[in-house]
């Protein structure tokens, strides 16, 4: 058991912030092993690098010799996390969350070690309260209490329609670390309200609170949006190598530090030496080569890694397209889609205005053709390959 003060170093790093430090320190002297709690809801069939931030840390409690709870919310899943959410959003059938289930669960074995990760399904526990028992949960927190949330209470003054189901929510996330019984669990910096119940109900079920460690969110591709497959400004861990690899040198040299921050495994002393080389000259594209190779090889392979790094410097050096690369569908209005905003939906540029600046500096491409005209629209039934700057690609069908 290595010593306190280097654990907590270590499970800290990357970290937003620890509810309550002194008590995880209490907890780690112990030197029992912890139960640390971790939950995703299968609501889309894939994880991407985003949901990778906070199992990274369950993996460095791993590490350590700490029990790694995994919890798929198949029934949490059916009611829809309302974080950060501006409306109701239909809840999932229980096959749509149990077909995600089976490929979380699979793909959670390319991060964590399966053989000592325990993996559990809140159904298991949330199916057993019954009408009574769901009524006794929810005397144990008052409406005022989930109105203090910025989501609900935003909802509730501009006279949204806010679901009672959505109330329930906090609460059965809550009961889970009850059922867990958690000694620690982690989540999104936008979970805070949701880590923070779980500890108040613990109290009421007479268990030691969980201490809580937040983690940051990751910006998709885009810079703007946390990464969400449903925008399309994700990394998902199970694409092929040479679009993972093309994806993540796509990053902005500025915006490339935040994902080796949140996602690379390099000794924080390595990552501060990179960071002066850059400062004394070293090309940022060196590191992300570096960085990006870590990544694929993480998912799929050393060799795999190296092989898409030589692909995606033929691509760019000698200007051969990939064989797989980003693809994108965008239904054309009656007058058709214009290039400055095909450029937005896919993600190229933040804004119209940006767009417009990168075509009047020569820098889109439609098959390989220069794009000179702010004007230029697409009708439905074009398909294209669309560049932006050196890095960005994609092949665009207009429907």
């Amino acid at each position: 058991m290595i010593p306190v003060t280097e654990a907590l170093e270590r499970v800290k790093r990357g970290c937003d912030e620890l509810i309550v430090e002194e008590e995880l320190v209490r907890k780690l002297k112990t030197g029992r092993r912890l139960r640390i709690k971790l939950g995703l809801d299968p609501t889309a069939p894939d994880l991407h690098l985003g949901h990778t931030v906070v199992i990274n840390k369950l993996r460095h409690f791993q590490e350590l010799g700490h029990q790694v709870q995994f919890l798929i919310g198949d029934f949490t899943g059916m009611i829809g996390d309302p974080t950060g959410k501006n409306q109701t959003r239909p809840p999932l059938s229980r096959e749509q969350i149990l077909e995600n289930a089976q490929t979380y669960r699979a793909q959670m074995s390319r991060i964590l070690d399966p053989e000592k990760t325990q993996v559990l399904f809140n159904s298991e526990w949330s199916d057993q309260l019954g009408a009574e028992g769901m009524i006794r949960l929810a005397a144990r927190y008052t409406v005022a209490r989930l109105l203090e949330r910025d989501d609900f209470r935003n909802r509730f003054k501009s006279n949204q329609p806010i679901a009672v189901h959505e109330l329930l929510y906090p609460l059965m996330q809550g009961y889970d670390s009850v059922a867990m019984k958690a000694d620690v669990e982690l989540g999104g910096t936008d979970q805070k309200f949701n880590l923070l119940v779980g500890r108040e109900l613990q109290r009421h079920y007479g268990q030691e609170p969980q201490c809580i460690m937040t983690l940051p969110l990751l910006e998709g591709l885009d810079g703007q949006e946390k990464m969400s497959k449903s925008l399309g400004n994700y990394v998902g861990i199970t694409e092929p190598p040479q679009e993972m690899f093309g994806k993540l040198m796509s990053i902005s040299d500025e915006r490339m530090w935040r994902y080796i921050e949140l996602l690379s495994f390099a000794p924080a002393e390595t990552i501060k030496l990179w960071k002066r080389e850059t400062r004394g000259g070293r090309n940022p594209r060196e590191i992300k080569v570096l960085f990006a190779k870590e990544i694929v090889a993480r998912f799929h392979g050393k060799q795999e890694a190296e092989d898409a790094e030589a692909q995606f410097e033929q691509r760019f050096r000698h200007g051969r397209l990939p064989g797989s690369m980003q693809e994108f569908s965008f239904a054309a209005p009656a007058g058709g889609l214009a290039v400055t905003q095909t450029l937005k939906l896919a993600g190229f540029v933040p804004s119209i205005s940006e767009a417009q600046r990168l075509i009047e500096q020569g820098g889109v491409k439609v098959d390989g053709e220069r794009v000179s005209d702010r004007a230029l629209k697409f009708s439905a039934g074009q398909s294209f390959v669309m560049q932006a700057g050196k890095r960005k690609l994609a092949r665009i069908k207009i429907s």
